[in-house]
């Protein structure tokens, strides 16, 4: 057997073992696997990686100690924002700011077209900010209590917010990875997201038609229903639209593009005062049941911290309300914060063993023709995002991967950042163990595999991607090389 194809049969191995696990996780566990039987999984398929490249390709440790502590190290802002994202669930409840979208958004959204306005709403907000975790952990927060309100399903929600989301993180000039997408392939950062457009729009327009559709064919939960949440919002909550301004001051600071972390800081700081303001009464009970006597004071302190680290829940008297305004806090981003740091040390372990790169050699073959180059570059963009677990390693994977094979072929480097941001920007939170797969599901509080299905701007971008190869609509035909000094064009044998 070729060395190369040896190599690429035993790179299968750990991806085998690693997908064949989390499927047995996932059936055995459903969605509680994330605390604990998906990590397992992750390390046990890394230390297969790393064993059998030890014993058969003699990589040295040295060098999977390196690449893990280096891919550790690239998310710890990302781990930092996560903590953030998880006090401002927290906060922005139990000041009253997310009961106060809920209480006038039934009011004003009409269940018909609620669907479609959550999506265009995440739409607009994600293209300002440049940032999906922050429009989903905001907005998307709000209008899932909107959605449930009205009798819309978890999954169904929560595929229209993420639709919506990513849109904007895929095209805004303000999001990170349309940044690198388009810095690592070398293309103008406006000159890449115009040439975007031309697979972007359409997978959009799909998607608010479908949702559009799903809205009017939707039976909707009764008035009586939604009085029952407005009224027990109000009855328990101080609901005012000045509360609105922690969300406006928020997307103004990013709109200036202050740091991520700055920003959230900041926010959780604006809704901890509101909540001190508004909310006093709710924070005494959230901060109640110290020992001893204690002052008013202290017990709000507690209350406040509570509110940012701990998850905490109040009564309403409506069941189904209390579960809207529950919170999990910091604490409740710590089983993802798990979960990413395992999904890394396999990540690093197949980067470091070469077996990523041996993998590439099964879609050779496919690369000899534009349809086929593309298709290579989504499904390669995709399956990596399921691989290494992170968007941004699947970017730039994706890119090392393909660009001499693009530039080989003649093709604009602006094919190759389009087709990435079709797969491995869009595609990362639909793997239940990826960053973006984990952290979703943890700030919506609704399984990846449940809102999977109805995530169509997502699944419908990579297909979109393919469609425009095909038909070649606005793909520049390949340069024929010049030929070499002193060589002559190839002529046609004489009769």
């Amino acid at each position: 057997m070729k060395r190369p194809l040896f190599k690429t049969l035993i790179s299968l191995i750990p991806v085998a073992v690693l997908v064949t696990l989390l499927a047995l996780n996932i059936s055995i566990f459903g969605s509680d696997a994330i605390l604990g039987a998906s990590q397992v999984s992750l390390l046990f398929s890394a230390g297969i990686c790393i064993w059998l490249s030890m014993w058969l390709f003699k990589t040295p440790w040295r060098r999977f100690e390196e690449a893990i502590q280096s891919n550790i190290g690239d998310v710890t802002t990302a781990i930092v924002i996560l903590f953030l994202i998880g006090a401002i669930s927290g906060t922005w409840t139990m000041s009253g700011i997310v009961p106060t979208f809920i209480y006038y958004g039934v009011k004003i959204v009409r269940p018909e077209i609620f669907l479609f306005t959550a999506c265009l709403i995440c739409c607009i907000v994600s293209l300002m900010t440049g940032s999906s975790w922050t429009t989903i952990a905001t907005m998307g927060v709000a209008l899932l209590g909107i959605g449930k309100a009205q009798g819309f399903s978890d999954g169904l929600i929560a595929g229209a917010i993420i639709s919506g989301a990513y849109f904007g993180d895929k095209i805004s000039p303000l999001s990170d990875t349309t940044v690198m997408a388009s810095s690592v392939n070398k293309v103008p950062i406006f000159r890449h997201i115009h040439y975007m457009l031309y697979t972007t729009v359409p997978s959009i327009v799909i998607t608010l038609v479908i949702f559009l559709i799903l809205g009017f064919s939707h039976s909707c939960a009764e008035p009586a229903t939604i009085s029952e949440y407005t009224d027990a919002l109000a009855s328990k909550f101080n609901l005012s639209p000045w509360l609105l301004a922690v969300p406006v001051l928020t997307v103004m600071m990013i709109a200036r593009k202050m740091p991520a972390l700055i920003v959230l800081a900041l926010s959780v700081l604006l809704a901890a005062v509101a909540a001190l303001l508004f909310q006093p009464g709710i924070l005494e009970e959230i901060g109640s049941g110290l020992s001893g006597e204690v002052s008013r004071a202290k017990i709000l302190f507690t209350g406040i911290v509570r509110t940012i680290y701990d998850s905490v829940g109040i009564e309403t008297g409506n069941p189904k309300v209390d579960e809207l305004v529950s919170s999990r806090g910091m604490l409740g981003m710590l089983n993802t914060v798990y979960l990413i740091i395992c999904a890394m040390c396999f990540g690093g372990s197949m980067k470091a063993s070469g077996m990523l790169r041996h993998l590439t050699y099964l879609l050779l073959p496919f690369t000899r023709r534009r349809t086929g180059l593309v298709t290579s570059t989504v499904v390669s963009g995709t399956l990596l995002n399921g691989i290494v677990s992170d968007q941004y390693l699947s970017i730039i994977l994706t890119s090392n991967l393909f660009g001499s094979i693009y530039e080989k072929e003649g093709y604009e480097a602006r094919l190759l950042s389009r087709s990435i941001e079709d797969s491995s920007t869009v595609t990362s939170p639909l793997f239940p163990w990826s960053s973006c797969g984990m952290t979703q599901a943890t700030i919506l509080n609704v399984p990846t595999l449940t809102y999977f299905p109805f995530c169509f701007f997502n699944l419908i971008s990579p297909l979109m991607s393919i469609f425009i190869a095909m038909i070649g609509f606005k793909i520049i035909p390949p340069r024929k090389p010049d030929p070499s000094p002193g060589q002559t064009p190839t002529q046609l044998p004489s009769s």
